[in-house]
């Protein structure tokens, strides 16, 4: 029936039929299409930035938008877990549904190797220090030939070697050389003792081993016995010689109790305590 009925009619009258239906039907997916996109229906993105993760979930989430955790990084500044970037940007003009991306302040800073500040100049420490995102803590001073040089790096109260993984953002404390005394005092005698005792009294006097030297026999270092130093006590013309706090001795180190074979007596009779 519908076949005689298109073949009853004119062709022009069937090309305009055809062309209605095309159009109704052109119209009626446009509609569905506006209904299914939502077309015309917009909002505005609000700032969650500064905002906690369950904070800006549950803003986002309550005006229509899905949400994202896209990244996060580690600013030392900031709380953990801190809404640090979105996308799209705040006051944006979005259709509902749409999904805003957000970067959040990690939960725990990210562990890096410790630099090697020693030798350093403090200078040159403190920027080292800002740039690699540690904190300088507290700086002390040690007397050393070495003003202002970074003698030692410290973190949580000890020395810690270079390489060893600290968090990001954490406070590297500093020992730095004061340079040398203006006040001589007499060269300790070292002679006959062992490398661990004679440490312990050259750091009571702020003095420190300079070049230690050791006989191939020797297997224990701390009880090796010291039978030569650089400076000595006494000068060639027997009077006492002078050191400053901050400077070093060097050792020479035997296995065998060494025997004293030379006059250590002075020209003036005259002595000073160390």
């Amino acid at each position: 029936m519908v076949f005689k009925f298109i073949t009853s009619k004119p062709l022009w009258v069937n090309i305009l039929a055809g062309l209605g239906v095309l159009l109704i039907v052109l119209f009626v997916f446009l509609q569905s299409l506006k209904l299914i996109t939502k077309h015309g229906h917009t909002l505005h993105i609000p700032n969650v930035i500064g905002k906690s993760l369950q904070e800006a979930e549950s803003i986002l989430s309550a005006q229509g938008f899905e949400v994202e955790l896209q990244d996060s990084i580690y600013q030392k500044d900031a709380p953990a877990g801190m809404v640090l970037r979105q996308f799209p940007d705040a006051n944006e003009t979005v259709k509902i549904n749409r999904t805003v991306y957000i970067t959040i302040n990690r939960w725990v800073a990210p562990l890096i190797d410790m630099p090697k500040f020693e030798g350093l100049s403090f200078r040159s420490a403190e920027v080292s220090i800002k740039q690699l995102g540690l904190l300088l803590g507290d700086t002390s001073y040690r007397q050393d030939f070495a003003k202002n040089a970074v003698l030692e790096q410290r973190y949580q109260g000890k020395r810690i070697e270079p390489g060893k993984k600290v968090p990001l953002g954490s406070k590297i404390d500093l020992v730095l050389g004061s340079g040398l005394s203006n006040i001589a005092f007499s060269v300790p005698d070292l002679f006959g003792m062992t490398y661990a005792d004679a440490k312990i009294l050259l750091e009571s006097n702020n003095l420190y081993t300079g070049l230690v030297f050791f006989d191939r026999d020797v297997t224990d270092t701390n009880s090796a016995y010291i039978y030569k130093q650089t400076p000595e006590r006494i000068t060639a013309d027997r009077r006492i010689n002078k050191i400053r706090r901050g400077e070093t001795i060097d050792l020479w180190m035997s296995t065998t109790l060494p025997v004293r074979k030379v006059d250590t007596s002075v020209s003036n009779n005259i002595d000073q305590p160390y």
